[in-house]
């Protein structure tokens, strides 16, 4: 199945003017899953927060999008990358997701088809990479020797910060796709957007839970105000136009070592006065994110476990929109 072929002036983009450290190549578990027809982006405009059919207007379309699919309460369902995998023979685009969740995605999907004239597959034989460019200057002339592996590379639509998607063949060298990279720990890869605040699968957007305006969708480009109607847009449109969000989700760091279990799950988050500023999603090691209130983000926080008192710290991406970090 081809996507997209990588082509020379975009590898030469990649490799020109950059400094220190190689790319860092990290094997994602996430899951592909192709949705295949004429009636792919039409489909899937019903479903999804963001504006599908960009992904396949005529001209200077983006080769990939961001979303999450709502429940009718207008709660995250699945949050999933789009990205687009037409060919002149047959438009399609592919989903990216939390493998933990594939089977119940394809379902919601299959939920909706009706008469759709699409079909909805997995795809077992490509692999799926996040690369996190390094600042090494790359040779231009030295062209990967199997590029035919390569099927998309694209900037992750989420965040600049978050470097580029590859998606390949599986076993495909991605020292030949991308010249000078290295194989990274995907440990290293979570670290690197706990840091940044990205959220990513089910255990940082618990299904049923998560609201996405909190979950910070509008900022990472996954959302359409101006699209037509979507399963659970109504809560949505209603909390963007009143302008009212009063908790988001936020990096935050512990400066000291944690207990050997870790912090669990939706661990309340405490003010040093004792008053609630939030929940703890998920994290790596010193790194994690948590759903915290606005007004105490600044504010000493701590988590109490069973007698100890852990103490946390909340920061502000700086990628986020100037007004939003104030």
């Amino acid at each position: 199945m081809l996507v997209r072929a990588i082509t020379a002036p975009v590898l030469r983009r990649w490799c020109r003017g950059r400094r220190g450290a190689a790319a860092a190549c990290f094997p994602l578990g996430r899951a592909l899953l192709g949705v295949r027809g004429a009636e792919a982006a039409v489909f899937l405009q019903g479903l999804l927060t963001n504006d599908v059919t960009q992904l396949v207007a005529a001209g200077d379309a983006p080769a990939a999008l961001y979303a999450h699919a709502l429940n009718v309460q207008g709660r995250c369902l699945y949050d999933v990358i789009l990205l687009h995998g037409s060919t002149a023979e047959e438009p399609h685009i592919l989903l990216e997701c939390d493998s933990s969740v594939l089977d119940s995605i394809q379902k919601h999907l299959k939920l909706y088809k009706i008469r759709r004239k699409v079909t909805i597959t997995p795809c077992p034989d490509l692999s799926l990479w996040a690369v996190i460019p390094g600042e090494q200057p790359g040779d231009a002339s030295s062209l990967p020797k199997s590029a035919d592996q390569a099927l998309l590379l694209t900037p992750d639509p989420r965040a600049e910060v978050m470097g580029w998607r590859l998606i390949a063949k599986k076993g495909a060298n991605l020292s030949e796709i991308i010249p000078g990279s290295q194989i990274g720990d995907v440990q290293d890869y979570h670290r690197h957007r706990y840091k940044q605040g990205i959220p990513e699968g089910v255990k940082d957007l618990p299904p049923g839970v998560a609201l996405p305006l909190e979950s910070n969708l509008a900022f990472m480009n996954g959302i359409s105000f101006t699209k037509g109607c979507y399963i659970g847009q109504e809560l949505t449109a209603r909390t963007h136009h009143m302008g009212v969000i009063r908790k988001r989700l936020l990096p935050v760091s512990f400066p000291e070592p944690l207990p050997g279990s870790g912090i669990p799950a939706g661990s309340e988050i405490l003010t040093e006065s004792g008053k609630r500023a939030g929940k703890f999603r998920s994290g790596q090691g010193e790194l994690g994110i948590a759903l915290l209130r606005l007004a105490h983000t600044k504010e000493p926080l701590c988590i109490h476990l069973a007698g100890d008192t852990v103490r946390l710290r909340a920061s502000t991406p700086q990628w986020w929109p100037k007004a939003a970090a104030k």
